[in-house]
């Protein structure tokens, strides 16, 4: 959404908690550098990672200056080597806005990223390239250039009824809950529109809303789509700064998004439907997580960059193993998370960590060893920078050294100086790069199986220079270990729930080594260890 949204926090993915806790002693074991292979891990799978694109900046196809559809087919191999496995498009339908979150049709394709022809050739091929699309659904509001808001500014339109508008008796200084207006003035008249008077709010009491939105989400997933990424999830109902910590009106808007999958179901029940809901508090996000496969989990990215930051863990696998429980309770089953480091409506993480690059490749592995399915902002992965207003969040991708190579998209000029060795043309050969590292790890995931689905547990290491947690599924366990700091960390390695860590899987540092039961992790680099049962033969080789 545009700026004018404060960014909250939302969100967790589900816990499974461990047991025992076995004395760790002085074992034996020849210095060990990291196993080719995931032993035992699993055969190699999607990585579950997530690519968030604005078309406008991504690729232009045609020389307009603006990215458009064909663009991003063009770029499905680099997606594919990058390895993820999805892509969410911000919103492709028309809008009298450079950002598109006011839409005008929503059976239709924004003339500017092409036709409905562009979109359905997008979608056979990311499909044939085993990449999901999902549409970014902004259903809270329309435009206010939408034919449904201009029928009903008349108040004998059928329409009228499908926006709020204010009674002799409403409290026209209401806040939303953000602290800004709410009540927008239209001669006579006053509408609801927290976000802008641009973008009036629709009405979920009335059933024609509802069954025209449920009607709108089954016709994109009849076209090929595979999911939504739904705008303003909590604020369906959430309109008043008063009600913002309201549970009653949480499951109010989970209600409805209830009513919304069962709704696109009946066309595919396999529709992937991730929630933009922003909140501190991961139980006030729990209602959503039953009707929703997943949420933005905001309260971990957070915490991820102040880690990266700072050099010291803000206690994330913690907040990891809490937010799996709450979830877990809410949803009655496991449910996966949606981990992101930034995105359109924030500052971008580069700029956050001051361009430092060793912290950015820090922050880059926490997000990508972290369960469910972590969101890339496009550019992320070469570092580029942006910070407010929104369109400098929002820039050009950076595809060729030169900004004037094709393909390069025009329509915002950086007023940030751009690094020459920030593109992709600059970064795609050199395994150091950022680009080589985001490629490494998502490669991780394609091939150990907990990183992408695991249960969390917590593993305590006594130095919060070290971030470290346990991932566990039907396929084995992994232990993850991130070294935050500038300088060489040790970690002694015990056994916990049953697993005993002795092997390593990967590591971005070819000096990372397990040496004895101690593992020895070079500055900033990170580690996956390979989890095995505890037996008496284990516990009697550990035993001096």
């Amino acid at each position: 959404m545009p700026s004018s949204r404060r960014i909250r926090a939302p969100r967790v993915v589900l816990s499974l908690l461990f047991a025992g806790l076995l004395a760790s002693a002085c074992a034996w074991a020849a210095p060990q550098a990291a196993a080719p292979v995931a032993s035992g891990i699993g055969a190699p799978a999607p990585s579950g990672v997530y690519y968030e694109i604005f078309v406008r900046s991504f690729y232009d196809s045609d020389g307009n200056g603006i990215g458009d559809l064909d663009g991003v087919t063009a770029k499905l191999p680099y997606l594919k080597s990058l390895g993820v496995s999805g892509i969410w498009l911000m919103p492709i339908f028309p809008s009298p806005s450079y950002h598109g979150y006011d839409i005008t049709d929503y059976r239709a394709i924004n003339p500017q990223y092409g036709s409905m022809a562009d979109f359905e050739r997008l979608v056979k091929a990311a499909h044939a390239d085993g990449i999901k699309v999902i549409l970014d659904m902004v259903i809270n509001h329309t435009s206010d250039q939408n034919p449904w808001f201009i029928a009903a500014r008349n108040p004998a339109s059928t329409y009228h009824d499908w926006y709020i508008w204010a009674g002799p008796h409403t409290n026209l200084k209401e806040k939303s809950p953000w602290g800004g207006p709410v009540w927008r003035t239209l001669g006579k008249q006053h509408y609801m529109g927290i976000f802008c008077r641009c973008m009036p709010d629709l009405n979920y009491d009335n059933p024609a809303v509802r069954h025209a939105m449920i009607s709108i989400g089954r016709f994109w997933l009849r076209k090929g789509a595979d999911g939504f990424r739904l705008d303003a999830a909590k604020h369906i109902f959430d309109k008043l700064q008063q009600d913002d910590h309201s549970m009653a009106i949480m499951r109010e808007d989970a209600a409805w998004w209830s009513e919304y999958r069962s709704g696109l179901d009946k066309v595919d029940p396999h529709a992937y439907l991730v929630g933009e809901v922003t909140g501190s508090h991961y139980r006030l996000d729990a209602p959503f997580v039953k009707p929703l496969n997943a949420v933005f989990d905001f309260p971990l990215a957070v915490r991820l960059i102040k880690s990266a930051s700072s050099g010291r863990d803000d206690g994330i696998g913690d907040a990891l193993v809490h937010m799996q429980t709450v979830y877990r309770a809410a949803a009655g089953h496991y449910v996966m998370d949606a981990p992101f480091l930034s995105n359109h409506d924030q500052q971008r993480v580069m700029t956050d960590l001051r361009g430092n690059l060793e912290h950015m490749k820090v922050a880059a592995a926490l997000l990508l060893t972290l369960p469910g399915n972590p969101y890339v902002y496009y550019g992320e992965e070469i570092g580029m920078r942006g910070t407010k207003p929104d369109p400098q969040d929002r820039e050009p991708m950076r595809w060729d050294i030169s900004r004037t190579a094709p393909g390069e998209t025009t329509w915002e000029v950086s007023p940030v100086p751009m690094r020459e060795d920030v593109s992709v043309q600059a970064e795609k050969n050199n395994p150091h790069s950022l680009l080589g590292r985001y490629r490494e790890l998502i490669h991780w995931r394609m091939d150990i199986a907990p990183l992408r689905d695991g249960v969390a547990g917590e593993y305590a290491t006594g130095n919060p220079a070290l971030a470290a947690w346990r991932l566990r599924d039907h396929a084995g366990g992994v232990l993850v270990v991130h070294n935050l700091s500038g300088q060489p960390q040790h970690l002694r390695l015990r056994s916990v729930g049953g697993l005993h860590y002795a092997t390593l899987l990967r590591s971005t540092s070819a000096q990372a080594i397990i040496d004895g039961s101690v593992l020895k992790l070079p500055a900033y680099s990170s580690a996956v260890l390979d989890g095995t049962p505890v037996t008496a033969d284990t516990h009697a080789r550990r035993t001096p």
